[in-house]
């Protein structure tokens, strides 16, 4: 049966300072960088022979798959970068610090934002210091201008159904470092978490989610590799 560890990047300097992120391209602090080689030292002592690396197109997202295959002793797993697998879009959030937005806004209000599957931030202005639509990573796509998980999870999807669930049927063991709530929507796809459970899905930075899969790709165990800093684990699905 294959298996799918599940990497969160290790901490950005946005992070670091409590900002919305979202798709500026931001790197690792060296906190991060550890969390990142300690990510792969846990993966090596899983046991678990990887096939495969598949990251976003982020930069935080790109080195801690580097660093953590590299730590594993794996630095020669082919790789694969797709910016479907990349952070939700934080519209008109973007770079702005969360306690200050909460204190601006109301916390319900940023919490929506925040947290619901559903309710996207306000839309990015066009032409701002975080417009990404000449950054030559996205040519030839629309990049949003704010996302929900449920849009996220909706450009997430077709890219886990054409390049990794195929990878997954065939036996391969994979690796996806990527960020917070591209990883959350995969989770929401495998365990059918509801809409309104979501919300309360957290995966921290820097912890790999390791998933046992089926041969139709229904997780039949699921745990943190470090228990020390594991968040509560999605149910199986029935």
């Amino acid at each position: 049966m294959p298996y799918l560890a599940l990497l969160r990047h290790g901490q950005s300097q946005w992070n670091l300072e409590n900002r919305f992120t979202g798709w500026v391209d931001v790197d690792l602090t060296p906190a991060g960088e550890a969390q990142a080689r300690r990510s792969g030292e846990l993966l090596a002592e899983s046991g678990v022979a990887f096939d495969k690396l598949f990251t976003s197109v982020q930069t935080r997202a790109v080195r801690t798959g580097s660093l953590a295959t590299e730590a594993a002793k794996l630095a020669w797993l082919p790789v694969e970068r797709d910016w479907r697998l990349n952070e939700r879009h934080y519209g008109a959030l973007t770079g702005l610090n969360k306690a200050e937005t909460a204190a601006k806004h109301g916390e319900d209000k940023v919490l929506v934002w925040r947290r619901s599957y559903d309710v996207p931030p306000p839309q990015l202005e066009a032409g701002g210091e975080f417009d990404l639509s000449k950054d030559r990573r996205y040519a030839g796509i629309t990049v949003p201008a704010t996302e929900s998980l449920k849009l996220t999870l909706e450009r997430v999807l077709p890219y886990w159904r054409e390049a990794i669930a195929p990878d997954l049927k065939a036996g391969k063991n994979l690796i996806i470092a990527a960020h917070g709530n591209s990883l959350r929507a995969i989770v929401k796809h495998l365990f059918n978490v509801p809409d309104a459970d979501i919300v309360h899905v957290e995966i921290p930075t820097g912890n790999p989610l390791l998933i046992e899969l089926d041969a139709d790709l229904k997780p039949i165990s699921v745990r943190y590799l470090d228990e020390d800093r594991a968040e509560k684990l999605p149910a199986l699905p029935a």
